[in-house]
């Protein structure tokens, strides 16, 4: 699989992929984060006489991502990208803001080598676990040369960055590419690859050596049927530098919504617009009044958005 020569750094974060429950057959009444990434490793016996490497960055359950994890694993990511020994990295990560982290990690560092996500839909302790498999893929991936950039590898399928997103609460197949599709397959222990490795130009670590605390502050909001706004403005009371509004269909934003947002916009907040919808872009119109995120899904948005403000100053 790979050259002895070349590591595998495998970072652990948490998550599903490393909870555990009292009973085997139950695969939703589980505990989170409670084996720590070595055992991990220890369970996949075809890793077994690999040049793996591996450290416990944090230990979460990714509903309760912070921005200080962030931060360490972003810091600790570029420490072993720079090594001259390093093939590729894995991170294990639970599968409710795996999305974000990754968004974040290819728009901080636009890596030139693999960074790999691994995560699972049931937990360690199932009868029939998919994380093992699914980090095994993931060291596949992440030793394939010419690959690069952040995916993540679950149910066999690879997805890129930029458009991987959560899509199902339960099945083991629960992410998803929308309209762009996976970026390859893992088949049988080899890679078929379908679209070009996510690429891009970094924001780069420096803003990261502020306390996350002093991060800029965006928020989602919604609209929706009933939207009046009137809240929206303690948005910005609260210290919010930024909002996005998880608009209707094509980027659509409820009348009164929009009014309040366009006031915020005219006190020097910055506001995008994505849609609430699970696949396709916000297009932009000749009468929009507020900017399109594009193909960013909200969570996304706010990623992009809070990391334009850190570079902006």
């Amino acid at each position: 699989m790979q050259s002895t020569d070349d590591n595998i750094v495998i970072l652990g974060t948490g998550g599903t992929i490393a909870g555990t429950a009292a009973d085997p057959h139950d695969n939703v009444g589980y505990r989170a984060a409670q084996v720590g990434v070595e055992a991990l490793v220890a369970a996949v016996p075809q890793l077994a006489g690999l040049s793996l490497q591996t450290e416990q960055v944090a230990q979460v359950d990714s509903k309760d991502m912070t921005h200080e994890v962030w931060q360490a694993l972003a810091l600790r990511v570029d420490h072993h990208l720079h090594r001259s020994d390093v093939r590729g990295i894995v991170i294990t990560h639970g599968t409710d803001t795996l999305e974000e982290t990754a968004y974040f990690l290819q728009r901080v560092l636009a890596p030139t080598k693999p960074v790999v996500f691994a995560a699972a839909m049931r937990p360690a302790s199932s009868l029939r676990p998919d994380g093992p498999q699914n980090l095994l893929d993931a060291v596949r991936v992440a030793s394939e040369a010419g690959a690069r950039g952040v995916v993540a590898v679950l149910a066999g399928e690879v997805h890129g960055a930029a458009e991987v997103r959560k899509a199902h609460t339960y099945r083991t197949d629960a992410f998803s590419s929308g309209d762009e599709g996976p970026l390859a397959y893992v088949e049988e222990g080899r890679l078929r690859v379908l679209r070009a490795w996510p690429e891009g130009e970094a924001f780069g670590t420096d803003g990261l050596t502020r306390a996350p605390s002093a991060w800029p502050r965006v928020e989602i909001v919604t609209s929706h049927a009933g939207s009046d706004g009137r809240w929206v403005a303690a948005l910005a009371a609260l210290g919010a530098q930024g909002v996005v509004v998880a608009a209707s269909g094509n980027g659509s934003v409820h009348q009164q919504l929009e009014a309040e947002l366009l006031k915020l916009q005219a006190a020097g907040i910055r506001v995008l617009r994505s849609t609430r919808c699970a696949s396709g872009p916000v297009l932009t119109t000749g009468s929009a009044v507020l900017p399109s995120a594009g193909l960013l899904t909200p969570v996304k948005a706010r990623v992009e958005l809070m990391l334009q403000l850190m570079a902006a100053g």
